[in-house]
């Protein structure tokens, strides 16, 4: 005799929503940020970018495990979305000099 509880379509919903923003939510954070880091690292621009491309499967890494982390699928799909305008917006600054 099994007591496994049927799973309902919201819940499948659910962890659908979070597998998208594990996958492509994280994937735009790990992006942004090694944009940003490889413009404020220090050195020659070429080991910079080398940096901070091996940061960013660090970063893709805890992106994924904080979306499942997250008391909903909301609340992972609004702290990925933020979390990456602000970095994304940061290298932007940074590369275009603040010049709007």
């Amino acid at each position: 005799m099994s007591n496994a509880v049927p799973l309902t379509r919201a819940y499948r919903l659910a962890v659908a929503s979070r597998v998208i923003a594990a996958a492509f939510g994280g994937y735009a954070l790990a992006s942004a940020a090694t944009v940003l880091l490889a413009l404020v690292w220090p050195g020659p621009q070429p080991q910079a970018l080398l940096w901070a491309s091996m940061l960013s499967f660090a970063i893709y890494s805890v992106a994924v495990i904080w979306v499942f982390v997250a008391r909903s699928a909301t609340r992972a799909w609004v702290g990925i979305v933020l979390i990456t305008a602000v970095v994304a917006a940061l290298a932007w600054l940074l590369k275009n000099g603040g010049a709007a």
